[in-house]
């Protein structure tokens, strides 16, 4: 198993904006590639894609509109 989190280093050092988990673009179960862009997350004005860590089958964690915080794990990919 392998933790998809949002990089700490989307939020700017010097304010954190509220992030937000805007759109899967990946159904829950669905099988991924490692890389692919799995999850969109809004952090203050900017749009970023989170990507899966590993192949396998994404199982989500995190509903949209979820407010999310630097580092936090929103799905985990099974092989």
């Amino acid at each position: 198993m392998a933790d998809v989190r949002v990089a700490e280093d989307l939020w700017s050092t010097g304010m954190l904006p509220e992030g937000i988990l805007e759109r899967w673009l990946v159904a829950d179960g669905s099988r991924v590639r490692a890389g692919e862009a799995v999850a969109a997350v809004r952090i203050g004005e900017a749009l970023h894609d989170i990507v899966a860590t590993a192949d396998g089958r994404l199982e989500v964690m995190a509903p949209v509109s979820e407010i999310i915080d630097p580092g936090c794990i929103i799905a985990e990919v099974h092989a």
